[in-house]
């Protein structure tokens, strides 16, 4: 699903230039829950923007469901992030001005799907997730975990082949934590769909399949965490 290969990315300010990414290299297979750890300012949200399309790197190859994002154009990139990635935000980014089943079907829209049929779609998942009941509230009515389960919702609206998650749980207290964490092992059970989570929360990536270490621009260690932090 994921193929990483020598990956590089530098930036500069004023103080001057420095990698972010050095020789990032590892795969990801569908179905799989992966965690990626790593410290504050190691590259976790610089690489999940370059899987998602979202910035270039700058050497090495990035593949993802076969495709080679280097390769596609601006447009082709739009309907690839639309089309084969949910993103999941430590802030839910969701609409203000719009209900949760609203802001779900947004990508089946964008799409250029029949409404109706995105109701729909957005309906089944609020369910899958336990929102029935909030279908049509806004999200200064949800509560902080409810909406990130609208975001969750949203994120797999399209099918994705992969969904990419940033510190998702950075902003939930630890039931909620915990609640979203069921989520994403429901979604992977019962749907096969494929996780990369940013963390830097051992509880939850506990609960991963695999992790993998980001340390100094590079994948350090794919091991399973065997022990648990107090964190949340």
């Amino acid at each position: 699903m994921v193929d990483v290969k020598n990956v590089r990315k530098r930036f500069k300010d004023d103080a001057g230039a420095f990698d972010v990414l050095k020789d990032t290299t590892f795969s990801v297979q569908a179905g799989e829950m992966v965690a990626l750890v790593g410290a504050s300012g190691a590259g976790k949200t610089t690489l999940l923007q370059i899987l998602g399309g979202l910035d270039k790197c700058d050497g090495g190859t990035v593949a993802v469901g076969g495709k080679e994002l280097d390769k596609l154009s601006a447009n082709e990139l739009a309907q690839y992030r639309n089309k084969h990635i949910g993103f999941v935000f430590q802030f839910h980014h969701l609409l203000p001005d719009f209900t949760a089943v609203e802001n779900v079907l947004i990508p089946g829209l964008i799409m250029g799907k029949i409404r109706q049929e995105c109701m729909t779609r957005a309906s089944e998942l609020l369910n899958i997730f336990g929102l029935s009941k909030r279908f049509h509230h806004y999200p200064t009515e949800l509560s902080g975990g409810e909406r990130q389960r609208v975001a969750l919702a949203r994120a797999m609206f399209n099918e994705p082949a992969l969904v990419l998650a940033d510190e998702p749980t950075g902003n939930l207290d630890r039931v909620n934590g915990e609640r979203l964490l069921e989520l994403f092992e429901k979604a992977n059970k019962e749907l096969n769909q494929t996780f990369l989570i940013a963390t830097h929360n051992s509880r939850l990536s506990l609960g991963m399949n695999r992790v993998l270490y980001l340390d100094d621009g590079s994948i350090v260690s794919t091991d399973k965490p065997t022990t648990v932090a107090e964190e949340w």
